[in-house]
């Protein structure tokens, strides 16, 4: 499956999340990653992140698709990790 996580957190639990998610997904710029992950993966992924977060203060949106090959991605302006591995 393919997984777009953005999130917005305070600083110290954002440079949690950053230093944990760039060990599993691609840094696509500030709060957003991406990339092809395992049912299994994802399930780790979600479960780490909420003993990095505080459920009552930070927020993790996540987009699932079932392979990168159904998703169109543009960018306008500046692309802040230039990369051949997107979508």
């Amino acid at each position: 499956m393919y997984l777009i996580i953005v999130y917005d957190a305070g600083p110290k639990k954002g440079i949690k999340l950053l230093k944990y998610l760039r060990r599993h997904l691609l840094w696509v710029q500030n709060s957003v990653f991406e990339g092809e992950v395992t049912e299994s993966e994802f399930e780790t992924i979600k479960r780490e992140v909420k003993e990095i977060i505080n459920t009552k203060n930070d927020s993790i949106i996540y987009y699932t698709l079932g392979s990168k090959d159904y998703v169109e991605r543009g960018i306008i302006g500046v692309e802040k990790n230039d990369t051949d591995s997107f979508i």
